[in-house]
C-alpha cells in the first residue's frame, strides 16, 4: 500500500523533503540551505531556480527510502508564504530573483496607498494591512522595475506565484498554475470571503489578474507531478502556508485554540472558526483552512525577527558559535544584567507595524558579556509575544494556553520564559516540526488515507511537554517596563 506522504517544506533559509509514514513517524528527510541575496539594505532575494533544483534533489534523495515513487500516496507542500516568484509560462524559467517575505523595498508604495486612504478598504476585504510584508506590492515592484516581467505581462506569458505555486508548476511540468487559499490570503489580492483573486484589488495594486494562479482548496486531488520526474505521476494532495500548516499540525481545530511558531520569525494564530476576523488592534485576518470549498479563519500576529536574531548573533557578531549555545548561556546568569534587545532588524511587525524601525541593544555596560546578550535575545521572544497577547486580548481573544513549535521552541529555557512572561501554560509537542506535520496531515486526508483532519491528527500527533508559569509578578513587570522603554528608541 502506498501510504507514505512526501512533504516539501520550503523555508526561508533551506528547503527540505520529509517522508512521513501514515502514523506520523518521520521516516526520512533531506535538507539543503538556500542562498540569501541582500542586494541593498532592506532587500532580501532568493534564486527561484535554486529553490526548484534543490527541492527536486532533496525529493529524489528521500523517495527511494519509501521503496520508490509507487509507495508515495501524495505530496504536500508548505512554504514561507509571502515570497513572490515571477516566471514565464512558456519557458518555465524565472524572470528575476524571488522577493522574500522579509524584503522591505515596497514601503514607499505602501505609504502612498495609506496616504491615499486605501488601508481601511484593503483591511476590510483582505484582513491585512498595507505593509511590504505581503505579496501583492512585491508583484507591483517587479512590474515597475523588471523589464522582463513587464514584457511577459504584455505578451500574456507572465506567471506570478508564491513558492508553493512555483513548485507545483515545475512539478507538474507546467500543467498546473494554482495556489492554495491560505497562501492566496496573504497577497493583498484576495478577499477573505472571495472565491478567487479580486479584480478591484488587482487594479489598486497594479497586478495583472491573468498572471495570477487559480485559488484551490488546501487538501484534495490538487495537481499531479510529471511522470518523468520520479518514474510515475504522484498526486499533489496538500498545500498550505507554513503558519496555517503549523496551526493544523498543532491540532488547533476549535475556535480559540492558539499556536505560536518560532522559526526565522514568530507567528501566532488563533482559530476563529467561521467568523471572518476584524481586528481593531492591528492584527491580521487570514484563511486558516479551506477544504471542500469551506473556509475556517484565523487571527494572526506576525513578528519578523525571532530565530534570525540568534542567527545574526552567530553569523554577523560571533556572540555564539551555534544557536543551541544560547540556552546554556541564558542559564549561566540570574538575569540579563539590564540588557534589552528590540530585534527590529527588518522593522517591527504586529502589533506595531513600523517598517522603518531598526534594532536596538540597550543597557550595555562593562559588565555585559555574551551571556547577557544571548539571554536578552531569548527574552526578546517572550517580550514580543507578550505584546501580541495584549493585542489578541484587546480583540476579544485571551489565550488560555499557548502551543509552541518551530526550531527555537526546542530551547527549554525559552519555553519556560514564555510561560513565565505570559502567565499561561505553554505546550510543546515532542515533534516540533509541526509545519511539516500539518501539511502531511492535509496531504494524507487529500490522498484518502484519513477521512478528515481530526482523525489524521489523532493518528499522527505525538506526545506533548508542558511548561507552567513560575515567575514573580514584580520580576515580570520590571522586564516589561524595560522592554517598553527600549521600544521607544527604535
Amino acid at each position: 500500500m502506498s501510504d507514505y506522504i512526501l512533504v516539501l517544506d520550503e523555508g526561508t533559509t533551506s528547503t527540505r523533503a520529509m517522508l512521513f509514514a501514515s502514523d506520523g513517524v518521520l521516516a526520512a528527510s533531506a535538507q539543503e540551505e538556500l542562498t540569501q541575496h541582500y542586494p541593498q539594505a532592506g532587500w532580501v532575494e532568493h534564486d527561484a531556480g535554486e529553490i526548484w533544483e534543490k527541492t527536486l534533489r532533496c525529493a529524489n534523495e528521500v523517495i527511494p527510502k519509501a521503496g520508490g515513487a509507487a509507495m508515495i500516496a501524495g505530496i504536500g507542500i508548505t512554504n514561507q508564504r509571502e515570497t513572490v516568484v515571477a516566471w514565464d509560462k512558456v519557458t518555465g524559467e524565472p524572470l528575476t530573483r524571488a522577493i522574500v517575505w522579509q524584503d522591505r523595498r515596497t514601503e514607499p508604495f505602501c505609504a502612498e496607498l495609506r496616504a491615499a486612504g486605501h488601508e481601511a478598504q484593503v483591511q476590510a476585504k483582505t484582513g491585512l494591512l498595507l505593509d511590504p510584508y505581503f505579496s501583492g506590492t512585491k508583484m507591483r515592484w517587479m512590474m515597475d522595475n523588471v523589464p522582463e516581467v513587464r514584457s511577459a505581462a504584455e505578451q500574456g506569458t507572465l506567471a506570478f506565484g508564491t513558492v508553493e505555486s512555483w513548485l507545483v508548476f515545475k512539478l507538474s511540468g507546467g500543467a498546473s498554475h494554482i495556489t492554495d487559499a491560505s497562501n492566496a490570503s496573504r497577497t493583498l489580492l484576495m478577499g477573505l470571503t472571495g472565491e478567487g483573486f479580486d479584480a478591484e484589488l488587482c487594479d489598486l495594486l497594479g497586478v495583472p489578474l491573468p498572471a495570477l494562479p487559480k485559488v484551490t482548496d488546501m487538501s484534495g486531488d490538487l495537481a499531479c507531478t510529471d511522470a518523468a520526474l520520479f518514474g510515475r505521476d504522484i498526486p499533489i494532495t496538500g498545500l498550505a502556508g507554513d503558519q496555517q500548516s503549523a496551526t493544523i499540525g498543532q491540532a488547533c481545530f476549535a475556535p480559540g485554540e492558539t499556536k505560536a511558531t518560532y522559526g526565522t520569525g514568530a507567528f501566532v494564530l488563533t482559530n476563529q472558526g467561521s467568523v471572518v476576523p476584524n481586528s481593531k488592534n492591528r492584527l491580521l485576518g487570514t484563511v486558516l483552512m479551506q477544504i471542500n470549498g469551506v473556509r475556517t479563519y484565523a487571527i494572526e500576529g506576525s513578528v519578523f525577527v525571532a530565530g534570525s536574531l540568534v542567527q545574526w548573533l552567530r553569523d554577523s557578531l560571533g556572540v555564539v558559535g551555534t544557536a543551541s549555545e544560547t540556552e546554556g548561556l541564558a542559564r549561566s546568569i540570574p538575569d540579563s544584567g539590564g540588557v534589552t534587545i528590540v530585534p527590529a532588524l527588518s522593522g517591527l511587525g504586529a502589533p506595531h507595524w513600523n517598517a522603518e524601525a531598526r534594532a536596538v541593544i540597550a543597557g550595555l555596560s562593562f559588565a555585559s558579556g555574551k551571556a547577557e546578550i544571548a539571554r536578552a535575545a531569548l527574552e526578546a521572544m517572550a517580550h514580543q509575544t507578550h505584546d501580541l497577547a495584549q493585542a489578541f486580548a484587546a480583540d476579544g481573544t485571551t489565550w488560555q494556553t499557548l502551543r509552541i513549535d518551530g526550531g527555537m521552541s526546542a530551547n527549554d529555557w525559552m519555553a519556560q520564559d514564555l510561560a513565565n512572561m505570559l502567565g499561561v501554560t505553554v505546550e510543546r509537542p515532542d515533534f516540533v516540526e509541526t509545519t511539516a506535520l500539518g501539511t502531511a496531515m492535509l496531504a494524507a486526508v487529500g490522498a484518502g488515507i484519513y477521512p478528515d483532519l481530526q482523525r489524521a491528527a489523532a493518528a499522527m500527533r505525538g506526545d506533548v511537554s508542558t511548561f507552567e508559569p513560575s515567575m514573580e509578578d514584580a520580576v515580570r513587570q520590571e522586564r516589561l517596563s524595560r522592554w517598553r522603554r527600549t521600544l521607544q528608541a527604535v
